[in-house]
C-alpha cells in the first residue's frame, strides 16, 4: 500500500493517505475503500506519524486523503498535521469529506487556519442516481448549497446505469460552477457495481480534453494520485 506520493501536474502537491475510523456512512453501494479503516488508534497514528513523516513541504500544498472522512482522523493524527502544516510552511491544504458532516466544514477551516480545498465525493449530480443508487447519502438540494460547504466534487463515469445524458449534465455542471474538481473513471472493486466499457469509451471521445485542463484532476485509474492499491 502506497500512502504517500507527489501529485506533480496541475495543482502541484503531496498526498498522503493516512489510516482513519470506519466512515460514518459506510453504505455507499460502489465502494470498498472503507477496508482501509481500523479500529485501533494505536496502529492509526503509528502509521500516519510514519507517512507523515516524509512530508517536506516542497510545493507549499498537502493533500490529505483517508478511508472515510478528515473528520475521522484521530485527533492526535490531526494535531500532527497542523503542527506540520506550520513547520514546513504549508499554506494551501487538500481535505476530503462525506455530505453528512457538513455543517461542520467551518470548523475543520477553522483548526487548520490556512486556506483549504474540501472535496466531496459527489459521484453524480443526478440526485436519483447518487442517492437510490449509489446509495450516498449526499442530500444537497442545489448546486448552491453544495458550494456553501465545498469547493471541489469528486464525480465518476463509466458506472453501469449512468446514461450520456447524466455525464453531460455532470461535465457542464462542473466545468460552470467549480474551480476544482476531481473526475474518476470507474474501476470495478469487490462491489456488486460494474464498470460500463462503452460508456467510458464514448466519454474518453466526447471528454479527453478536460485531462488537460488545468482545473480538474482526471483519474484513469484511482492509484493515477501515486497512493493506495
Amino acid at each position: 500500500m502506497e500512502r504517500y506520493s507527489h501529485i506533480e501536474n496541475k495543482h502541484k502537491r503531496e498526498i498522503v493517505l493516512l489510516k482513519a475510523r470506519p466512515c460514518a456512512w459506510s453504505k455507499c453501494t460502489f465502494c470498498d475503500y472503507i477496508e482501509d479503516n481500523s479500529t485501533c488508534t494505536e496502529e492509526m497514528i503509528k502509521i500516519n506519524q510514519d507517512v507523515l513523516s516524509h512530508v517536506t513541504g516542497e510545493y507549499g500544498v498537502l493533500e490529505i486523503i483517508d478511508s472515510a472522512s478528515i473528520f475521522e482522523l484521530p485527533q492526535a493524527t490531526l494535531s500532527l498535521i497542523k503542527q506540520i502544516i506550520h513547520d514546513k510552511n504549508i499554506h494551501t491544504l487538500f481535505v476530503e469529506s462525506h455530505w453528512i458532516y457538513h455543517q461542520r466544514i467551518q470548523e475543520i477551516r477553522d483548526f487548520f487556519g490556512i486556506d483549504m480545498i474540501v472535496k466531496i465525493g459527489v459521484e453524480s449530480f443526478d440526485d436519483d442516481f447518487r442517492n437510490r443508487v449509489l446509495n450516498k447519502n449526499a442530500t444537497f438540494s442545489s448546486i448552491e448549497e453544495l458550494k456553501k460547504y465545498f469547493d471541489s466534487p469528486c464525480l465518476m463515469v463509466g458506472i453501469q446505469g449512468q446514461t450520456k445524458e447524466m455525464i453531460q449534465k455532470d461535465m457542464d455542471i462542473l466545468t460552470h460552477h467549480f474551480d476544482y474538481g476531481t473526475i474518476n473513471i470507474y474501476r470495478n472493486n469487490s462491489t456488486p457495481i460494474k464498470r460500463d466499457e462503452s460508456l467510458i469509451q464514448w466519454f474518453m471521445q466526447n471528454y479527453a480534453y478536460l485531462q488537460d485542463d488545468p482545473r480538474y484532476d482526471f483519474l484513469c485509474d484511482p492509484t493515477d494520485f501515486g497512493v493506495g492499491d
